[in-house]
């Protein structure tokens, strides 16, 4: 595993192709074991006719809700919800996770985090859904190429921007229409921050006095 966290190869230059290969295979993996446990989740909801949203829906400004931030993005509102979400959280999540295991961590705990507060404190209404973790991981992957000063990040960023720019409109409340956008904004939000923090550090080099 210590080679799905390094950020670069043995040459110092970015990861070698057995390196991306295997972050491929790892990523696709637990991608597909989280897609997996959305849709079991979302089967059970299901049967128990939605008694899990009504106990782990994020409810807003209130105490209980503060839990909440931690499971509301693992239930959906139906199945095409979860439809909806799961194509582009593969995508954006196993372009992330090439970059390493833990820079894929932060960036989706920092999504998960900043959707979960954004609803917590300026949403209306039971919210569920993974949007907003799709929103991070997509503003994470549109913005690190310029903290990182790479120009294939870019080159990356900008194709993903003319393929899938348009959803950012969601994160505009008088365009998002009946879906959270409180949650896409958060979740955005939190993955330029995650990119930021990820940035790579610059030496201070000491002042000859």
């Amino acid at each position: 595993m210590a080679g799905l966290c390094n950020g670069l190869g043995s040459s110092g230059r970015g990861p070698d192709r057995q390196t991306i290969a295997t972050r491929a295979k790892a990523g696709l993996l637990v991608l597909g074991g989280f897609v997996a446990l959305l849709f079991a989740i979302e089967v059970v909801n299901t049967m128990m006719l939605g008694a899990l949203t009504r106990t782990f829906g994020l409810r807003p400004r209130s105490a209980d809700g503060l839990l909440d931030i931690f499971t509301f993005p693992l239930l959906h509102a139906n199945l095409n919800h979860l439809l909806s979400n799961s194509l582009p959280l593969v995508i954006f999540g196993f372009l992330v996770f090439l970059s390493g295991l833990r820079v894929f961590l932060t960036a989706l705990a920092f999504s998960w985090l900043g959707s979960g507060v954004a609803v917590w404190l300026i949403g209306d209404g039971v919210t569920v859904g993974a949007s907003g973790l799709v929103f991070g991981l997509f503003a994470f992957l549109l913005v690190r190429g310029f903290f990182n000063r790479s120009w294939r990040q870019i080159l990356l960023a900008v194709v993903l921007f003319m393929g899938y720019g348009s959803i950012l409109l969601g994160a505009l409340p008088f365009v998002a229409g009946y879906v959270s956008w409180q949650a896409h904004l958060g979740g955005a939000a939190g993955g330029v921050v995650a990119a930021l923090l990820l940035r790579p550090r610059v030496p201070v080099l000491p002042r000859e006095a």
